[in-house]
């Protein structure tokens, strides 16, 4: 291929039945991730993650911590500094107890999989190392789930620091897609004091690059990626620091990003409006069916979410 996007063979198939009614769409789940960087001589580097081969879904690709919501901090009020859920909810496109999951998603999960974590004692600090065993042993249970965010907030008598992130896009995989996500990108600085671990079961190696660097090695087909990774990797691109970027977030567009699936004739064409490079042409096999231009029948749909299982 020309470059590292990832493209699952089995689109194609699920495309076409998407079109013709036989394929219903399978309701997207919550999710967040985080570009987590930090300052380097040579500009800002984020923190990514390489998934295992072995993993059935973008195995091989590179990606940022991040997962599911758990339910669970929609119900609990969690210990919480920096805006409000209500300027959150606005922010993010959902109601309090949703914007609350989210964000408590986006802390967790990089917790869970960098061993980072965005929270402190109080609303104007943050912790330090993180990589005691006694540490070790609340992240293992959460994630398990035998720990909820809010009851870990609570036993270490933390708060979540959600001044620390900076909403940046959002991306949906698509409705053709078996496995789909409603995924909420961030970005956050990595705290002093602190330091990054491979701690998911995930991810086979983990590098801190600077964008441009992944970018190029994006291009060159060496590194494979989903298109949202690519994407936010070049949205980057202009800043020359972790806070410069956390600065521009506030006026960023959080409309969804949506992928459009078109079978013409013997050819799907899948393209994301606004994000031209990831346009693809894919022959196809079998009789025109209805989702071809001037039926009618466009199948819409949103993108694929970036490096969740």
């Amino acid at each position: 291929m020309a470059n590292g996007q990832w493209y699952p063979p089995e689109w194609p198939d699920r495309i076409r039945a998407l079109a013709d009614g036989t394929l219903a769409p399978v309701p997207p789940k919550r999710a967040a991730t985080v570009l987590l960087l930090k300052d380097t001589p040579a500009g800002p580097a984020v923190h990514m993650l390489r998934r295992r081969a072995s993993m059935a879904f973008a195995g091989g690709a590179y990606a940022y911590p991040g997962g599911g919501v758990d339910p669970r901090d929609d119900d609990r009020l969690v210990r919480w500094a920096g805006p409000a859920r209500a300027w959150w909810a606005e922010r993010l496109g959902v109601d309090e107890s949703g914007a609350q999951a989210v964000v408590c998603a986006a802390v967790r999960e990089t917790y869970e999989e960098a061993g980072v974590l965005l929270a402190g004692p109080d609303a104007g600090s943050v912790v330090g190392d993180t990589t005691g065993d006694d540490w070790e042993a609340d992240r293992a249970a959460l994630v398990a789930r035998e720990l909820s965010f809010a009851e870990f907030l609570d036993r270490r008598g933390l708060v979540l620091r959600s001044d620390l992130l900076g909403a940046w896009t959002r991306w949906i995989t698509p409705e053709f897609e078996s496995r789909r996500y409603d995924t909420w990108f961030f970005v956050a600085a990595l705290p002093a004091g602190q330091r990054t671990r491979n701690a998911s079961t995930e991810a086979d190696r983990t590098v801190w690059i600077r964008p441009g660097e992944a970018a190029a090695g994006y291009d060159r087909g060496e590194l494979l990626m989903m298109p949202p990774t690519i994407a936010t990797l070049r949205q980057l691109l202009p800043y020359d620091t972790a806070a410069g970027a956390l600065a521009a977030a506030p006026a960023r567009d959080m409309t969804p990003v949506l992928a459009r699936a078109r079978l013409v004739d013997d050819e799907i064409v899948l393209s994301w409006p606004g994000h031209d490079e990831f346009t693809k042409h894919v022959p196809t096999t079998g009789a025109a069916v209805d989702g071809a231009p001037g039926t009618g029948r466009e199948t819409t749909a949103p993108s694929n979410a970036g490096g969740l299982a």
